[in-house]
């Protein structure tokens, strides 16, 4: 019987060309395939072609073949179509969740499989745990040995069907170990910088990007003064391209009858488009008991309500106890989450992973929050 075959996603970064290695050391039959998600631009924000090049540079130094496939179609289908209309709604959507639930561990294994692999495998911090109850498997997604680097809260929406068919080589590896891996064997990359922020946007800034695709709304920006006092303080060009929470590129600095503190951005309101604002960085709407979801990716079996768990409301945010339960019979599958002390800036649009320990339960998009 031959060797399994994986097929590694190779983005031309460090940490993928880590796991192709470590895979081929562990007697796999591995085999790299970039994956092409959004189309070069004219003016050249994109890094495809040149990640491409270290790609193919990475496995040709593993001699192992780089295939090649073009996702860009189904990326503004299922992703980029959403995170516009999210945008839109003035929420704030987080593309990379669903990336790796439509694109990586869907379009990508799928295309996989028709190649001939038994697996695919990523450059992803987490691990995978498949305990066996009678005759049944159940795949667990564990967070990474690198609390720091930990990516399961962007594996939060993908199923357990597709889990079980995927390797994690870094998981129980610290960043810093990999990149010596890397330096060691003589890669190309291992000094490579990490990519940050969304990939289609690329060093551009974000208003540009985003006012190419949706005409600006402009309206006011409102504070709500000592004694109830409301008072508007400028202009917004559009909800959308701000967040809760949000501190800096407000212009309204130098107000009068204000102090030197800085203005946060706490509330949105959609219908009479007014951007809120407080000084008060402890503001009531910006620490939240509760807040609700769409239906909720259980990864596997979904567990009695109501749970008590911990959960997480943004990558790298602090754990926060909670009791979860279903939101009603009318809506199927979404869930209330209610936090032991008030969580800041919980935001709709952005996705609530849920933990027990170690192991990520599932996740879903945030749509309303209350006090």
């Amino acid at each position: 019987m031959g060797r399994e075959r994986v097929i590694v996603g190779m983005s031309g970064g460090v940490d993928s060309s880590v796991a192709a290695l470590l895979l081929i050391e562990q007697g796999y039959a591995v085999e790299g395939l970039y994956m092409f998600n959004w189309a070069e631009d004219e003016q050249g924000y994109c890094t495809a072609a040149e990640d491409y090049q270290d790609a193919a540079r990475v496995c040709d130094e593993l001699k192992i073949p780089l295939h090649r496939s073009d996702f860009s179609t189904e990326y503004r289908e299922r992703v980029f179509k959403y995170f516009l209309n999210e945008y839109a709604a003035g929420r704030t959507p987080n593309p990379d969740v669903l990336c790796n639930r439509e694109i990586k561990f869907k379009s990508f294994l799928e295309h996989a499989r028709r190649l001939g692999a038994e697996r695919i495998a990523t450059g992803h911090y987490a691990r995978l745990r498949h305990d066996e109850q009678g005759r049944a498997q159940y795949t667990r997604l564990l967070r990474a040995r690198d609390t720091h680097k930990d990516q399961t809260y962007f594996l939060c929406a993908v199923p357990a069907t597709a889990l079980s068919q995927v390797f994690f080589p870094l998981g129980a590896l610290l960043k810093s170990e990999v990149r010596a891996i890397a330096a060691k064997r003589g890669l190309a990359v291992h000094d490579k910088k990490d990519s940050t922020g969304i990939c289609f946007i690329g060093e551009r800034r974000f208003r540009d990007f985003l006012a190419g695709y949706l005409p600006a709304k402009p309206g006011p920006i409102c504070a709500e003064l000592s004694g109830g006092e409301t008072r508007t303080l400028g202009s917004h060009q559009g909800l959308m391209y701000y967040t809760l929470g949000q501190r800096r590129g407000l212009g309204i600095g130098g107000q009068q009858q204000a102090g030197e503190q800085a203005w946060y951005v706490v509330d949105k309101d959609i219908d009479s488009n007014t951007l809120w604002v407080s000084q008060q960085p402890h503001h009531p709407k910006l620490h939240r008991r509760s807040l609700r979801t769409e239906t909720m990716h259980w990864i596997g079996a979904a567990p009695e309500l109501p749970l008590r768990c911990t959960a997480r409301i943004r990558h790298r945010h602090a754990d926060q106890a909670c009791r979860v339960q279903a939101a009603s019979e009318t809506d199927a599958g979404g869930l209330v989450v209610e936090f032991d002390d008030p969580a800041h800036a919980p935001t709709p649009g952005q996705f609530v992973a849920l933990y027990q320990d170690e192991i990520c339960l599932g996740g879903a998009a945030i749509t309303a929050v209350a006090t």
